[in-house]
């Protein structure tokens, strides 16, 4: 049998206690539980993002990666043009510590080249009479820190007189590992610069979509099918193609940038205007309309920071597809050119399957890129699961 329903005006019943706040409650809890209670959602959300391990590692890592681009030339052997043309092709050499029995410290031995007159193939042999230790902290290759400070101060160099190629060099005799720390500097920048454009775009358009929806929301909505129904490396490959080959190398950087941001903001636009459509019927937005704030306060300062834990999310991961794009258009000839060098313009020298049969080393670029796709895409799932610490 229901139970009657309460006259008109009467209180309704509920479950919440109206007894006071007890701290006695309070300081029988234990200590690992008043600090939970007692914490904002920042401390939370980072305690909870601590227990990814996995997103912690990658994190750790990008944060390494991104703070050599700062000091390439230091960390680098040679410079990034240094040719040496009595090592074409020479594979990579390995680093020792102990000769004959004694230890003598990080060290490589030194090579001697043959020609094979069959194959015309220079053929490297370690010669080990020929010890060269690894100097650190030394004077190498002169270079100018940042275009700025000239200087010749290296991390690690190879013996005066010696050579030292750990990962091997290429047909001109450069220094793979060299180019690979001088090229993370444009691989990695220019996935952030163009995650700022599609950023501004995708927050800007899916803002303005969801917020005033009608005849606007309309056209943006069939904009954004329109782009996601093209294949993107085609599209990519037609837009690298009409810059004029007469720009210099910085130009054609900013502008393989700019249409990396322009094409990927519209999977951001929809997050943007799916979350506006709701939030947009909030109580508080209908306070700052009657105060008379405009549009953009509205949407920057009281809807967007709503959703900002998501957005960053969608950021890490948005990333590793710029870097993707910006290599596959290098490796195809259509993006950066030299002088200028990044990761996908060093995979060009293993362009054909006989250069990667006999010289398998020009590869070793392609590892950081998978190193660092991959640590974006764990370290986005470890932000999106910190993102709500109450789950």
């Amino acid at each position: 049998m229901n139970s009657p329903l309460p006259r008109p005006g009467a209180p309704l019943e509920h479950y919440v206690s109206n007894a006071d706040f007890d701290p006695d409650q309070f300081e029988a809890m234990s200590a690992g539980q008043q600090r939970y209670y007692m914490a904002s959602q920042k401390k939370l959300m980072w305690w909870k993002f601590k227990k990814h391990r996995l997103a912690l590692a990658s994190g750790i890592f990008l944060l390494l990666c991104y703070g050599t681009i700062l000091i390439a030339e230091f960390l680098a052997p040679y410079g990034l043009h240094t040719r040496n043309v009595d090592y074409i092709h020479s594979p990579p050499q390995g680093i020792h510590f102990f000769d004959k029995g004694d230890f003598v410290g990080p060290f490589v031995y030194g090579r001697k080249m043959t020609l094979d007159i069959d194959t015309l193939r220079r053929i490297y042999a370690d010669n080990p009479s020929d010890v060269q230790p690894i100097r650190f902290f030394c004077r190498g290759d002169a270079y100018r820190f940042w275009g700025v400070v000239d200087s010749n101060l290296h991390l690690v160099c190879p013996a005066v007189g010696g050579q030292m190629y750990l990962l091997g060099t290429d047909r001109l005799g450069r220094d793979v590992l060299s180019r690979i720390i001088y090229g993370a500097r444009i691989s990695l920048t220019i996935g952030l610069i163009g995650i700022a454009i599609s950023f501004v775009l995708g927050i800007v358009i899916g803002g303005l979509a969801g917020y005033h929806g009608g005849l606007f929301d309309l056209l943006v909505q069939r904009v954004i099918e329109v782009l996601q129904s093209l294949p993107s490396l085609p599209l990519w490959m037609a837009l690298a193609a009409i810059m004029p080959v007469s720009w210099s190398p910085i130009i054609v950087y900013f502008g393989i940038t700019i249409i990396l941001g322009i094409l990927d903001w519209t999977g951001l636009a929809r997050a943007v205007r799916s979350k506006l459509l709701s939030l947009r019927e909030e109580d508080y937005v209908l306070a700052a309309q009657l105060m008379g704030a405009s549009t953009p306060r509205i949407i920057g300062r009281h809807l967007v920071p709503g959703f900002m834990s998501h957005l960053i999310a969608t950021a890490t991961i948005s990333v590793p597809s710029m870097i993707l794009g910006e290599t596959a258009l290098s490796f195809l000839g259509l993006g950066l050119r030299p002088p200028i060098t990044s990761w996908g313009i060093l995979l060009t020298e293993a362009r054909s399957v006989s250069v990667i049969a006999f010289y398998p080393w020009l590869l070793f670029p392609m590892v950081p890129v998978i190193l660092v796709i991959l640590a974006f895409n764990f370290l986005g799932d470890g932000l999106r699961d910190a993102a709500d610490p109450y789950k």
